[in-house]
């Protein structure tokens, strides 16, 4: 756990650090829940009626985390600075957009 905590610590900038201290103890908690989920059944199955199938709340507390943790994630990538979407335009939509472009440039001729 402290290998991970170091490894996220590491992402950050210095002077980010204090502010983001939170947010990688967030992260860690969620990655320890989601180990501890992962280990428990996600489908429960009917015994009657084996193709009738039913999420867990195992399951559903996953997905709910799941989605937490890559939101958290997301925040703790911007605070780093690595973040895609603040650097601009990413490749795969420069090249629609070029695709787009040229797209409309042939119904013009």
């Amino acid at each position: 756990m402290e290998g991970r905590r170091e490894e996220l610590e590491k992402l950050i900038k210095p002077e980010d650090l204090p502010k983001a201290r939170f947010l990688v103890e967030e992260v860690l908690f969620i990655e320890a829940r989601l180990a501890e989920l992962r280990r428990l059944p996600f489908l429960k199955i009917d015994q009657a009626n084996p193709m009738r199938q039913k999420a867990t709340p195992a399951a559903k507390q996953y997905k709910e985390l799941l989605q937490q943790y890559n939101n958290s994630l997301k925040l703790l990538f911007r605070i780093s600075g690595d973040d895609a979407e603040a650097e601009g335009e990413s490749p795969l939509r420069a090249w629609l957009k070029s695709r787009k472009e040229g797209a409309a440039d042939d119904l013009d001729t």
